[in-house]
């Protein structure tokens, strides 16, 4: 009984440990993502559009909104994409949620 049991568990871990590979935690210190393609020129618009930092005493995180108070400007040409400046750092974002795309660095 107790090999039986244990094979099982055995086999529970072994298969569920792809699932727990999967799972995608976001530090809250994290500021930057290498995993998300941004066209060449959505990244090189944002680097070159001088616009003003906006203070802001939260963390900055990849997978997260920003809040409402912080202006968003859209890319030109790409209505997927917007931008702005938080604490001197660019920060790529999604328009229709706000959520950070990426923090350039």
């Amino acid at each position: 009984m107790h090999k039986t049991v244990l094979a099982a568990s055995a086999v529970f871990i072994a298969l569920s440990a792809p699932a727990f590979a999967q799972a995608v935690v976001v530090d809250p210190g994290m500021t930057s993502s290498t995993t998300v393609e941004l066209p060449g020129e959505v990244r090189t618009y944002v680097l070159q559009r001088p616009i003003p930092s906006t203070a802001y005493e939260g963390a900055i995180v990849v997978g997260q909104p920003l809040p409402g108070t912080i202006q968003l400007h859209l890319v030109e040409g790409h209505p997927d994409y917007a931008y702005t400046v938080v604490n001197e750092r660019r920060v790529i974002v999604n328009p229709q949620n706000r959520t950070v795309i990426q923090v350039l660095e």
